[in-house]
C-alpha cells in the first residue's frame, strides 16, 4: 500500500510540474498575467523524519491544506485553492475538510485530477465564469 501511495505521490507531482510548465506558456502567461502568483503550499510530508515532520509542524505545516494557491480574486471570490489529484486520485478526510472552510471563508476551492482539469479549473476561474452566491 505505502509503494502505491509514493508512485501516487510522484504522478501527482509530475502533473503539477505539467501544470506549471503550461501556466509558463506566453500565449497563457499573456492572457492571464496573474498566474505568476500561482504557487505551491508545502504540505505534510509523509516520507519525512518524524524530527523533520515536528519541525514543519510546530512552523504552522498543517495536514491537507490544498497544494495550490492563486491570491487573485475573481466572480466574487477571494482567491483560488486547487488540490491536485493524479487521474484516480482520491482526496482525504483532511483536505476534503479544508476545501470546505476555505469556501466558507470566499475562497473558491477545487479538486483537480491531472493537469488538464486544474488548466480548466484556472481558466474558468479567471475568465469570471465561476461566480459566488452570496
Amino acid at each position: 500500500m505505502e509503494h502505491r501511495n509514493q508512485a501516487r505521490r510522484g504522478r501527482e507531482y509530475q502533473e503539477q510540474k505539467q501544470l506549471f510548465a503550461w501556466t509558463r506558456q506566453p500565449s497563457i502567461r499573456s492572457r492571464w498575467p496573474e498566474l505568476k502568483l500561482l504557487h505551491h503550499i508545502k504540505n505534510e510530508d509523509r516520507q519525512a523524519t518524524a524530527a523533520a515532520i515536528a519541525i514543519d509542524k510546530a512552523a504552522g505545516v498543517k495536514k491537507g491544506v490544498p497544494d495550490l494557491c492563486l491570491p487573485v480574486a475573481r466572480g466574487g471570490w477571494h482567491g483560488l485553492y486547487i488540490e491536485m489529484k493524479a487521474p484516480g486520485g482520491r482526496p482525504t478526510q483532511e483536505q476534503l475538510w479544508w476545501l470546505e472552510e476555505l469556501m466558507k471563508q470566499g475562497y473558491y476551492a477545487a479538486i483537480c485530477c491531472g493537469w488538464e482539469a486544474a488548466t480548466i479549473t484556472l481558466s474558468d476561474y479567471l475568465g469570471g465564469e465561476i461566480l459566488r452566491d452570496e
